[in-house]
């Protein structure tokens, strides 16, 4: 009965938080148009009449592509479908062994599918994902992604990252103005403030010159040419401590599995018929050494009793299993752009949040998407100023997708992460509780967790009623003086974790978007067919 009492207080002040946040649809509206800007193919026909991306590539090089991971290779397949005679340099052109981007979730798959690279999640014996269950103290809490109004493939898919990455190089090397090239980026070519090209050394070690109007680097998160281009404010608040177990099952078919365990959380997804990843986040500040056996030991002991009983004799062959185990930091860094006139920054070289929602190949594909419609009218790529001048709309129009999936990656890890503050436990709990309650409140934070809901304005919604729930919770059967005291506490600790990321994100631009003068921003006058 309490429950349902907090739950309807909950309910009715999100009806009145919902009617002011419908003031500000038409906003929303206008900017989720502008955000996927559908130009007519025909208008971006290159000189050589190439509309289709298919025939022999012509004439000089219009756009250098820097790396051809996920966003490098979408982006030169989108490209070069529209016309563009675009060359990749890709520093290893073999298949990547990564523990990360091995999760597309579902708003990802339609940004793939929008892109023309849906088949490239076939025949690599990529999974279909339909949730996860988040799992606490003996208790569970299936969250599925909201897939009803869509076809039956679309989903989460989940697969080996150099799997992916190798059929997105086969299809932007199938086109015939695409070039990609092994060959390591040294630096940008710059020329009176402008960018020209890059200097890079081929597979045999001799430096060349490549010369482009636009040069787009995407080379990922250990990017050496992004303080070219922004001011990069890295924090690595944890690892990943990962590995493959085989011979397992996690309970709920389709379903991957997060813990909530002390002092930190674990993942359980497949990435094939027969694999599953298992990552362990450790703080940045515990992380035992893996050469000297502390990791094994750490994991046996302390991680291994908190694990799925289904998963357990799996869990500890794997982390026996000699070189099993692999660490990748888990990086945050906001978007801090400088205009930089002939190059741009995308992917994680530019922006990265925690990988705990899996989250960073669907804000990549999305701005892949989201570039490809800027470029779409301009026939003429060699006025730098203005098209960088122009460009800058992008910075806005990536927000609703971005800073969504960014913000709930960074506080869900904090909230995630086990801490000795009870106020910290007891936001812990507030989120639990909150997805248990299923409806409306799991579905609309699965909504944004996947991907298929990018919309600010629905975070903060969600994160209001939120804090109202939990602090009812707290306050219910009556409210004493402790319960108030607590109460305030969760409030406090909750703003504490939450704004300071919205702030980093961007304010102005995630909320108040039609008040940014880039958002007006159109093609410079000449440059369309």
């Amino acid at each position: 009965m309490a429950e349902q009492y907090i739950v309807g207080v909950a309910g009715v002040i999100a009806f009145l938080l919902g009617f002011v946040f419908l003031v500000r649809s038409w906003g929303l509206s206008k900017l989720k148009k502008a955000g996927s800007m559908e130009f007519p193919k025909e208008s971006c026909v290159n000189k050589n009449g190439n509309g289709d991306g298919e025939g022999e590539g012509v004439g000089t090089t219009e756009i250098i592509i820097v790396g051809a991971g996920v966003a490098g290779a979408a982006l030169a397949y989108s490209l070069g479908k529209d016309g563009r005679r675009v060359r990749v340099i890709e520093r290893d052109l073999n298949a990547p062994n990564r523990i990360a981007g091995e999760g597309l979730m579902p708003g990802g798959y339609l940004k793939l599918i929008e892109l023309g690279l849906g088949d490239c999640v076939d025949e690599i014996d990529a999974q279909q994902i339909l949730g996860y269950t988040l799992y606490k103290d003996g208790k569970d809490a299936p969250i599925s992604f909201p897939l009803e109004k869509f076809q039956s493939h679309v989903s989460a898919k989940n697969f080996h990252n150099g799997r992916f990455v190798q059929r997105l190089r086969k299809k932007a090397a199938s086109l015939h103005n695409v070039s990609l090239e092994q060959g390591t980026v040294t630096s940008l070519l710059e020329e009176n403030g402008i960018i020209k090209g890059v200097h890079y050394k081929d597979k045999s070690g001799q430096m060349l010159t490549a010369s482009a109007p636009l040069t787009v680097v995407c080379d990922g998160c250990f990017s050496n040419l992004r303080r070219s281009l922004c001011n990069p404010k890295v924090d690595i608040p944890s690892y990943f401590v990962g590995f493959l177990l085989t011979n397992c099952k996690l309970p709920n078919e389709k379903y991957g599995a997060i813990i909530l365990a002390d002092p930190s959380p674990i993942l359980f997804y497949p990435i094939s018929g027969t694999e599953i990843r298992c990552l362990v986040d450790v703080p940045s500040q515990n992380l035992p050494s893996v050469s000297n056996g502390e990791m094994a030991h750490y994991l046996k002991t302390l991680v291994a009793p908190k694990v799925l009983p289904e998963a357990y004799n799996s869990f500890i062959s794997a982390i026996e299993k000699k070189d099993n185990i692999r660490i990748m930091p888990n990086k945050i860094m906001a978007g801090a752009p400088h205009l930089t006139p002939g190059a741009f920054l995308i992917g994680d070289a530019f922006n990265t949040r925690h990988a705990i929602t899996g989250g960073g190949m669907t804000v990549a594909l999305s701005d892949v998407v989201i570039l490809r419609d800027l470029l779409r009218p301009l026939h003429d790529l060699s006025d730098a100023s203005a098209i960088c001048k122009y460009l800058e709309s992008f910075y806005t129009l990536r927000k609703p997708m971005s800073s969504t999936i960014n913000t709930l990656a960074n506080v869900l890890h904090k909230v995630f992460s086990a801490s000795s503050d009870p106020a910290m436990e007891n936001m812990q709990q507030t989120l639990f509780g909150y997805l248990k309650l299923g409806g409306f409140f799991s579905s609309g934070v699965s909504a944004m967790f996947s991907g298929l809901c990018p919309r600010p304005l629905s975070l903060a919604f969600h994160f209001f009623v939120m804090a109202i729930y939990g602090v009812g919770q707290l306050l219910l059967p009556f409210p004493s003086p402790k319960r108030l005291l607590d109460g305030a506490k969760l409030l406090w600790v909750a703003s504490r974790v939450f704004l300071p990321i919205i702030h980093s994100e961007g304010i102005r631009q995630m909320f108040f978007p039609l008040t940014v003068p880039a958002y007006y921003r159109t093609p410079p006058k000449g440059k369309k067919i």
